[in-house]
């Protein structure tokens, strides 16, 4: 039951958040995880299990310090509505992270169960995903790109959220206990994971999966077990995924719908007769390892082969690259150099990328240092960069984030939350290993607990590797499984030890316990509430808008000052109000309005570009236009509209 919760609350968020850049579907998903998380909290304070040490209380405190400096931050950052806005995600990411350890604290074997969610989560996306591509015309008829990327809108994600299901499947197909018949599932569905990850063209999501593996197999105590279900649904995978590179139809972006459909179709035959095979080879395979375990004997051959194997395919790639043109080591070399260059060119959204090294992650990444060695200390504000980006960028491409966790917080959050940061890793690295410790003989738990801790220490690793290298962060499908496998290993302490006990009525701790349940529950339901604002807002801006196009022009005036009252950091309602006021000939109150909206975000360029307009096209003040137009080009030197603007008018005041 747990684990078909968990499934179901991860799906939910995955198809219900997307992309997690639509406010709407955002805050609820926001609003939603507050809540449980706040739910689990007071479950976990109230319960009569008694835990004789809190597991993961100095990672849960430094969190929290993290999301309260990302609150704090909205009175320094250039742009405060984005940081209302990324503050509320933040709060919602704690309240995750300790739904994750109130759980451990409340049910220390549900593990397993998680894992089993995760990995159904997993399976669901990214079959979706590749049902994009079999039936373009029923869910994919406006798609222009080759590579998947529903249901987030960005392929990265589909290949990260296929990719951390891979260490779930991998325990659920190799664990000793449980059904065969269930533990034959893993096959057909590491397989529908793998295709996913490989049609996504996720460099990415591959070196994190790799690296997660490595651990998986290095750590976990049922590697020959993992290892025969990786092969044998890897050369599935691959052998499905090679067939769908060599199709144009399905590589190529900008592929009429027919012809997408028609090659589409095909997959979909591809991926039946893959998923039927590799259920077959699951049952076979998990029957015959029910005859009894290898003996020690047959488990040295087995490993002795698989490491032969894999340092055969090593020195083949090795031989092969060093025979081509350059050699390996200009290749690396110039990998490495392409890596780093600000100005590397990006790969075509083909197959090809795969072995690709450009990448225009540099570029962002300096940026952000730039960004932030004129804000050191303090950063710009959470989900400032954006913003802020604009001022030091040397093109005219709109980015929201810096690819990357570590050069984002600390363009964002400066040095202080840069440190908040590090602390917090070091923290949760500290009480996680306890739970899943790299080395087996510091544990006395049995091979199946080791197994689950280590599988979803995997999970972590693979959405952490992925968030370095880009902004997975910012999409809940792909972070919520790995934030709640975070907070579980945390909470979870000592395998060798039982995180808690059943104990008796405590009447002396009994009214602390409710004063702290009702205290949490109290402040993360005015965190959600908060979290509604920014949308309740552009929810009254929309009706404002309405009002205005209908010609009631008092009701557009009542709705803007609602939508103001709802979100004061917001300058939309301004623009809308300006020309509300325009409307009722009244210019003088239309230019006031976008200069308070200047005021409350002066170092954005769009209140800067918007004023200008207004007072070279409604007012005929050229003077006061060109004055505006140079501060909206000192924000953003690229904006087409504001070198177009400035010229106009300078050619009109003779300057």
């Amino acid at each position: 039951m747990l684990g078909a919760a968990v499934a179901a609350v991860l799906a939910a968020v995955a198809f219900g958040a997307g992309g997690g850049q639509d406010l709407s579907s955002a805050t609820w998903t926001e609003v939603f995880l507050t809540t449980g998380g706040a739910a689990f909290g007071v479950l976990a304070l109230l319960s009569r299990r008694v835990t004789t040490r809190l597991w993961g209380g100095p990672a849960l405190w430094l969190f929290a310090a993290l999301a309260a400096w990302s609150v704090l931050s909205v009175t320094w950052s250039v742009y405060p509505e984005d940081t209302w806005v990324e503050s509320a995600r933040t709060v919602a990411y704690l309240a995750v992270f300790a739904g994750g350890l109130c759980l451990a604290r409340l049910a220390p074997r549900s593990g397993g169960a998680l894992l089993g969610g995760i990995a159904v989560a997993a399976s669901l996306v990214a079959g979706y995903a590749l049902l994009t591509k079999v039936l373009p015309g029923q869910l994919a008829a406006d798609e222009i790109y080759s590579r998947l990327r529903a249901p987030f809108g960005y392929w990265n994600a589909v290949g990260v959220a296929a990719a951390l299901g891979v260490p779930a499947t991998l325990w659920l197909g190799a664990r000793r206990e449980g059904r065969p018949a269930l533990a034959a599932l893993a096959y057909p569905a590491t397989g529908v994971l793998l295709i996913a990850t490989l049609l996504a063209y996720s460099r990415g999501a591959l070196l994190a999966l790799g690296l997660g593996l490595a651990l998986w197999f290095l750590c976990a105590p049922l590697r020959l077990r993992g290892a025969l279900v990786l092969l044998v649904s890897g050369l599935g995978a691959a052998a499905a995924a090679a067939w769908a590179f060599g199709q144009s139809a399905l590589t190529d972006d900008r592929v009429a719908l027919p012809e997408r459909a028609s090659a589409g179709h095909a997959l979909g035959l591809w991926l039946a007769v893959t998923v039927l095979a590799l259920l077959v080879a699951g049952v076979l395979c998990s029957f015959a390892l029910t005859r009894g375990p290898f003996t020690p004997r047959r488990r040295r051959r087995a490993g002795i082969g698989l490491l032969a194997g894999l340092a055969i395919a090593v020195l083949g790639f090795t031989v092969y690259e060093s025979t081509r043109p350059g050699g390996l080591a200009h290749r690396i070399s110039a990998g490495v150099s392409h890596l780093t260059d600000t100005r590397a060119r990006i790969p075509p959204n083909q197959p090809s990328r795969l072995a690709a090294t450009g990448s225009v992650r540099a570029r962002y990444w300096s940026e952000a240092g730039t960004v932030w060695s004129h804000h050191r200390l303090l950063g710009v504000g959470a989900g400032g960069f954006a913003t802020a980006r604009q001022r030091y960028s040397r093109d005219e491409q709109r980015v929201r984030h810096a690819h990357g966790f570590l050069p984002q917080t600390l363009a964002d959050l400066g040095l202080v939350g840069l440190a908040l940061t590090l602390a917090l890793f070091v923290a949760w690295g500290r009480a996680a290993l306890r739970a899943a410790p790299l080395r087996a003989r510091r544990t006395t738990a049995a091979p199946s607990e080791r197994a689950v801790t280590m599988s979803l220490l995997s999970v972590v690793v693979v959405v952490g590797v992925h968030s370095v290298v880009d902004w997975t962060w910012f999409i809940p499908g792909c972070i919520v499984p790995a934030l709640l496998a975070a907070g579980w290993l945390a909470g979870r302490g000592p395998l060798s030890e039982p995180s808690s006990a059943p104990a008796g009525p405590d009447p002396d701790r009994a009214p602390l316990r409710l004063a702290a349940a009702l205290a949490l529950l109290a402040g993360l339901l005015v965190a959600g509430w908060a979290a509604l604002g920014p949308l309740r807002s552009q929810n009254a801006t929309d009706t404002a808008l309405r009002r205005l196009i209908a010609g009631d022009l008092r009701g557009a005036v009542a709705a803007t000052e609602r939508a103001r009252a709802l979100d004061p950091l917001s300058p939309q309602p301004f623009y809308l109000l300006s020309a509300v006021e325009d409307a009722a000939g009244h210019p003088l109150l239309a230019r006031s309005a976008l200069a308070r909206a200047v005021r409350l975000a002066p170092s954005s360029p769009d209140p800067w570009l918007r004023l200008a307009t207004f007072e070279e096209t409604r007012l005929r003040d050229p003077r006061a236009a060109e004055a505006a137009y140079s501060a909206t080009l000192a924000l953003d030197p690229h904006s087409k509209a504001a070198i177009a603007g400035f010229l106009r008018v300078r050619s009109e005041t003779g300057s």
